[in-house]
């Protein structure tokens, strides 16, 4: 597997977990927030039940956008910033080469 491949892989992991609303709400959520959050915080934002707004977060968790430590008995969760500029790094360069000079449309004679 070549580099790009694993970048393109972790792309498009990264857009996959991005692809929901309540996913992005949460986003939304933990990025507001002055600390960490736990679930229940995040639960209380959303109209949603607490086990789908675990199953969520695992989700991001997975993409590797969100990070989780433990706090007495409960899970606490961010944002993770390096990854969140990593993905906007390679958003933004998506695109550079797969456009051309030429009209991708030409005239019928």
């Amino acid at each position: 597997m070549t580099m790009n491949q694993m970048l393109d892989d972790d792309l498009a992991n990264v857009m996959r977990a991005l692809g929901h609303p309540v996913r992005l709400s949460i986003m939304r959520i933990l990025a507001e927030q002055k600390t960490d959050c736990c679930c229940m915080d995040v639960t209380q934002s959303l109209p949603l039940a607490q086990s789908t707004v675990s199953q969520h977060i695992k989700v991001l968790l997975d993409a590797g956008l969100v990070e989780r430590h433990a706090k007495g008995t409960r899970n606490c969760y961010k944002l993770r910033a390096d990854r969140l500029a990593e993905f906007g790094s390679a958003w933004s360069g998506l695109f550079d080469g797969l456009t051309t000079t030429e009209s991708p449309v030409k005239e019928l004679a």
